[in-house]
């Protein structure tokens, strides 16, 4: 019988349990995906901990690739032995298989590996929808970039060199640093140590930055606010170290700033649009501009200790699951 982590109650990682799953023949729009390897993200965190709902008992995990196994009746343009992988659709991925909606599901390239898709899949399409869609990025700029060399920030890293974009990015170590720097960004700020604020504005000659990309959330709220130049965008779309609060009256004080917290399910669709995002991705790993492989693997069974790894900021880069 198949295997998945599943959760009857909220709590830290040792609520995660690896519990055997009826999974049936896929209805009507369905597609059932075995799975290769799937990803470890900190929304992931959000949801065993309770900040998101879910409805318990439940299954976790919204990201995966491997293998179509079966699909339903209705289904076009998904067939039997697809490699696909996915990032929206019903809590689940943390699982030797599924059964999934399958318009949500994304086919893979040739030229790019389960191991490097299962890395690519909502963090790079994060990286596309905020770097091109959210506060779209024309090239010449300079940005600030939090938690530079997390999964999504290396990849961020080499999106922004390869469109010619300078970014500041923060790390909480000079070994995340110099993985940061190597990955494309141009400047890295060690916020361990040094005033965040104080280092963008010494980059940008006092101008402070048109954009801040803020994943952390309450810890970093009041050092991306002073990052703003005149008019600029705080674009809060993580909360990992706690939820935003923000005075209104602060950000006509600081220049007439502005905020928004973007996700994911409203850029990504509909299908058309999902499939844009990822062929926009796919062409730069493909180009060699993004490389993209996990720094750390974890056995299906042993999520709850990824998920330890992971909020104790022990990891770099992509984490993924190996069913």
């Amino acid at each position: 019988m198949p295997k998945a982590i599943r959760f009857h109650e909220t709590g830290g990682p040792e609520v995660l349990k690896l519990e055997n799953v009826e999974v049936g023949a896929p209805g009507p729009g369905e597609a059932r995906v075995r799975h290769s390897r799937i990803a470890v993200n900190f929304i992931d965190i959000y949801f065993r901990t309770g900040r998101y709902p879910a409805r318990l008992p439940s299954g976790l995990g919204s990201d995966a690739v491997g293998v179509v196994e079966a699909v339903g009746p209705g289904v076009a343009d998904i067939r039997v032995g697809d490699r696909v992988g996915y990032l929206l659709g019903p809590q689940g991925a943390y699982s030797e298989v599924r059964v999934m909606p399958a318009d949500v599901l994304i086919p893979l390239p040739a030229g790019i590996s389960d191991s490097t898709a299962s890395t690519l899949i909502m963090k790079g399409m994060t990286v596309q929808y905020l770097f091109r869609q959210v506060y779209p990025l024309k090239g010449g700029e300079t940005i600030l970039y939090h938690a530079a060399a997390g999964g999504v920030g290396l990849i961020a890293c080499q999106w922004a060199r390869a469109i010619g974009v300078t970014m500041i990015g923060t790390v909480s170590s000079d070994e995340k640093a110099a993985l940061a720097r190597a990955s494309g960004c141009a400047h890295t700020i060690v916020y361990t140590r040094e005033n965040v604020a104080e280092r963008v504005r010494e980059l940008t000659g006092g101008k402070g930055v048109p954009v801040v990309y803020d994943s952390v959330g309450k810890d970093t709220l009041q050092a991306s606010l002073d990052s703003l130049a005149l008019r600029g965008a705080l674009v809060s779309n993580g909360t990992s170290s706690g939820p935003v609060v923000i005075d209104t009256m602060q950000l006509a004080a600081r220049g007439s700033l502005w905020v928004t917290r973007p996700a994911m399910v409203h850029y990504a669709t509909p299908r058309s649009h999902m499939l844009a995002m990822a062929d926009e991705l796919f062409a730069l790993v493909l180009a060699g501009k993004i490389v993209s492989e996990p720094r750390q693997t974890f056995a299906l069974a042993d999520a709850g200790e990824a998920h330890r790894a992971l909020e104790s900021r022990a990891t770099a880069g992509a984490t993924v699951l190996v069913p």
